[in-house]
């Protein structure tokens, strides 16, 4: 088994964090091999950003996403620029309210959750990225819940624990 995701937006949404915590949840709690990258523009916010996540039962020799078997994209400019490198038959989970998919590659599958309104309404639009996590979570079954809480528990600040639990399950309760 090797999937490759890649997690995408600008800076200020958690990219890079979310691409931790599911490389965490996977590898440290879940028990398979995976390696993390990160990329990000020059800007400290607002820029083009993206995280790679290479899971695998056997030892991770190319630690780069070619071809994505899952892409998540929180912004327009991150879908424009990397739903064609999706591998054919792959999930897409995308921001509703910021990413209109104009083009899907061949086979894949959209998945739309309303992420940042959902953060929103949770009182704080900075856990978008955790009401993602928790979507990506169920839609694909990359991690076990209970190897993204871990992972989750283990990257947030305590005072925000609270917040980023209840974004979580609300991500992964979502049936849309």
């Amino acid at each position: 088994m090797r999937k490759e995701l890649r997690i995408s937006g600008f800076g200020g949404q958690g990219v890079i964090l979310s691409g931790l915590i599911v490389g965490q949840a996977v590898s440290i709690h879940d028990g398979n091999n995976a390696s993390f990258t990160q990329s990000y523009g020059p800007e400290a916010r607002g820029g083009a950003c993206a995280s790679q996540v290479v899971i695998s039962d056997k030892i991770v020799d190319y630690p780069l996403v070619n071809q994505s078997d899952i892409l998540v994209s929180l912004s327009q400019t991150a879908y424009a620029k990397f739903f064609s490198l999706v591998r054919e038959g792959g999930d897409i989970l995308i921001d509703s309210d910021l990413v209109k998919p104009l083009e899907v590659p061949k086979g894949a599958k959209i998945h739309s959750i309303p992420a940042t309104r959902f953060a929103e309404e949770l009182g704080n639009t900075i856990v978008g990225n955790i009401v993602m996590l928790g979507f990506l979570t169920r839609v694909t079954q990359l991690a076990s819940k209970e190897a993204m809480i871990k992972a989750i528990r283990e990257s947030v600040p305590e005072r925000f624990m609270d917040l980023n639990m209840a974004a979580f399950e609300r991500g992964y309760e979502y049936q849309g």
